[in-house]
């Protein structure tokens, strides 16, 4: 159990050093990470997926055939359209075992990467969540997807993901 800790420690501050440190153009990691977060308050699940710019912004010319700039768009709603149509096509959630309607919110970009976001509305209690994420699959074959789940901010689980595997199941 320690060992799997202390890998999980170092894959984090591997992963935070990438993304906050000094610009680069070619990483050696491909990696999105995936949080969701149950607010009780509001009965809703929040959802954020944080992906490296220049890797989304290849993924998505390459999908749907346009220039795209994540970093200064010319037109955001265009921008807006192609996350929200590329995540939705790649990510899905099952609260409870029920399909999950995810509504975008918008995106923003920090640093190294793109934020999107999310929200799952009247999910009263999370008994059980399952997630199917296969962000960036389609453009590299050693993708890493990190998955956190958060429970009224104080019951965390959370796993990784190794290209081709795309499935994370937790149960509270």
């Amino acid at each position: 159990m320690a060992s799997n800790l202390y890998k999980w420690l170092i894959i984090s501050l591997l992963f935070i050093s990438f993304f906050a440190g000094a610009p680069v153009r070619n990483h050696p990691f491909h990696v999105s990470v995936t949080e969701v977060n149950h607010n009780t308050t509001d009965k809703a699940l929040e959802i954020t997926c944080k992906i490296f710019t220049d890797d989304f912004e290849k993924i998505l010319a390459q999908n749907y055939k346009v220039k795209v700039d994540l970093i200064n768009p010319p037109d955001k709603s265009k921008m807006d359209s192609l996350i929200k149509k590329y995540v939705l096509g790649h990510l899905n959630i099952k609260a409870n075992g029920n399909a999950a309607k995810m509504n975008y919110l918008g995106f923003e970009h920090e640093s190294e990467a793109v934020y999107s976001y999310f929200e799952v509305q009247n999910v009263p209690a999370l008994k059980k969540i399952a997630i199917n994420n296969s962000l960036m699959y389609d453009m590299f074959d050693d993708q890493v997807g990190i998955i956190h789940v958060t429970i009224a901010g104080a019951n965390r689980k959370s796993t990784k993901l190794n290209y081709p595997d795309s499935l994370a199941e937790f149960s509270y």
